[in-house]
């Protein structure tokens, strides 16, 4: 069952390519262009190729369940890839709403994306901890994962808003900002790229140190250490040697796993320019001619109107519900917490702005952006670096 569930994965992660081609595809037809009475056939078959991946991914979703007992979404991997999974869906009902092709093009590759991050984490069906043993372990984590996914349609309808709208021929802060945007989502590639090379060569590096429980462990590196943990001592002394010690708060294998994304992200980014002698943003600028401002606008507000407060019940009211439950308090101040409450005063903020303050454009279109920030840092950061509670979720 399990390997069931990680072949209708990966068929998923297939069936989303192609169908990035296909909306590819119906944006540069100039013969089958979009006209008033709908996509056309590029765009259908795309979306139908979606919506045959989306079901592959739900089906890899319930064998996986099956498999475990439990919901999967006790880990990094289950986690993101559920979350995948809810973009994709929150994509194909807004598309039948707007019949936006571009919106396609851009969120297949972040669900990708997402899917590939997922899978440099283990996999394996491990039994729940205790604090995870209950049934709200499914209404907790899943709504608030499908309201940072309802959410992240605002991050691409932003982005494609930003690219259309920001003039890329000068240097100007926020063509400057855009683009490190994108280069952030190539440093996540980075993270699969390099994760997969060392993996592939089977590296492995040793330390023996003292864990925040004080308890005496080994923690395997399978990236070479560029940095090590807390008094550790290294077990493997034939590789590669830390440069520097972390302190005791800080997860040095995670830490160190996040510097090699950068580096690899950077060396990606820079391979790209020096291939097309321009910025991403400027080249995706063309994928973006035929697209109606105002509709972008509006399909990021309306996402932003519908995730809040299903985020609002799965990441902060269900959320204390358990905490209660399970550690006697509904608030503790843990990193993931503040970070889920700092997501939904952001999205809060968003709101009053957009409906009091008349913020429309490229104003809503960056805050759409940086609310996905937010998102992606609790998920990445304070999964992999900050040590919590919650850091179960980074195993």
């Amino acid at each position: 069952m399990v390997s069931l569930s990680g072949n209708l994965l990966f068929i998923a992660f297939l069936l989303y390519l192609i169908g990035t081609v296909f909306f590819a595809g119906s944006i540069k037809d100039k013969r089958g262009r979009e006209k008033e009475h709908g996509p056309n056939k590029w765009a259908k078959i795309g979306v139908g190729i979606t919506i045959a991946g989306f079901l592959s991914q739900v089906s890899y979703f319930i064998t996986r369940w099956i498999a475990a007992g439990h919901a999967p979404v006790s880990n990094l991997f289950e986690f993101t890839t559920f979350f995948g999974m809810c973009l994709v869906g929150a994509f194909i009902v807004i598309y039948f709403i707007y019949k936006l092709a571009a919106l396609g093009l851009f969120t297949l590759p972040v669900a990708m994306l997402l899917i590939a991050y997922a899978a440099m984490f283990p996999r394996d069906i491990s039994p729940l901890v205790p604090s995870l043993q209950s049934n709200w372990l499914h209404i907790h984590v899943t709504t608030a994962a499908l309201g940072q996914a309802i959410l992240a349609i605002s991050f691409i309808a932003g982005l494609i808003y930003l690219i259309k709208a920001v003039d890329h021929s000068k240097k100007n802060k926020e063509a400057f900002w855009l683009e490190a945007v994108l280069f952030g989502l190539v440093c996540t590639l980075g993270f699969v790229v390099i994760s997969t090379v060392f993996s592939a060569a089977g590296y492995k590096s040793d330390f023996n140190w003292i864990d925040n429980n004080n308890v005496e462990s080994v923690q395997e590196f399978h990236l070479p250490a560029l940095v090590g943990p807390h008094e550790g001592e290294h077990l493997t002394p034939d590789k590669f040697s830390p440069l520097v010690e972390t302190p005791a708060i800080i997860d040095a294998k995670k830490l160190n796993t996040v510097i090699w994304s950068l580096i690899t992200g950077t060396v990606l980014y820079l391979l790209f320019r020096l291939l097309f002698r321009k910025r991403i943003a400027e080249s995706l600028q063309s994928l973006t001619k035929r697209v109606n401002l105002d509709l972008v606008d509006e399909i990021g507000y309306r996402s932003v109107l519908i995730g809040f407060p299903i985020f609002t019940l799965g990441a902060l009211i269900f959320a204390m519900i358990w905490a209660q439950i399970a550690w006697s308090r509904f608030w503790g101040w843990d990193p993931k917490e503040v970070w889920a409450l700092i997501t939904w005063l952001f999205y809060a903020a968003y709101l009053h702005l957009r409906l009091s303050k008349g913020w429309h454009g490229n104003k809503s279109a960056w805050l759409g952006v940086i609310g996905f920030i937010i998102i992606m840092f609790n998920l990445i950061v304070v999964n992999l670096v900050i040590a919590g509670l919650h850091s179960y979720a980074g195993s």
